[in-house]
């Protein structure tokens, strides 16, 4: 039950479910990489506008959560994204627009899951 998908890019991508599926568990399941690419895609975003605003960033990690519905097909029906940002007196209304802008605008990942079902977010600092 393992695959390999090769994108556009030509990178590999290792996919596989787990032994009650028929898989042995060896590498991320293919709905997930939905919400990993929906991390990569809006995290460049916030870094990138982040930078132009010369907001001095010391990281960002972001957390994704998802109910999925019980019937078959499994599909998600709610996405919510933490980003938790770290650095030292961080301006949160820059914070809140960056992440606005990717949410809204240039994140292609969390506009075409928007139409599948609702994403939320949330903002959260750390002092360094």
């Amino acid at each position: 039950m393992t695959f390999i998908g090769r994108a556009g890019s030509n990178h590999l991508v290792p996919m596989d479910v787990g032994p009650d599926s028929g898989g042995d568990n060896s590498a991320t399941r293919p709905l997930e990489l939905l919400l990993v690419g929906l991390g990569g895609c809006t995290g460049i975003d916030v870094v990138s506008i982040l930078n132009k605003m010369r907001v001095p960033l010391a990281g960002l990690e972001i957390n994704i959560r998802a109910d999925r519905s019980e019937e078959h097909p499994r599909v998600y029906t709610r996405i919510e994204v933490e980003y938790v940002f770290s650095g030292r007196d961080l301006d949160r209304e820059k914070l809140q627009r960056a992440v606005e802008l990717s949410q809204e605008k240039y994140c292609s990942v969390s506009a075409m899951l928007r139409k599948a079902c609702p994403v939320g977010y949330s903002i959260r600092t750390v002092e360094t």
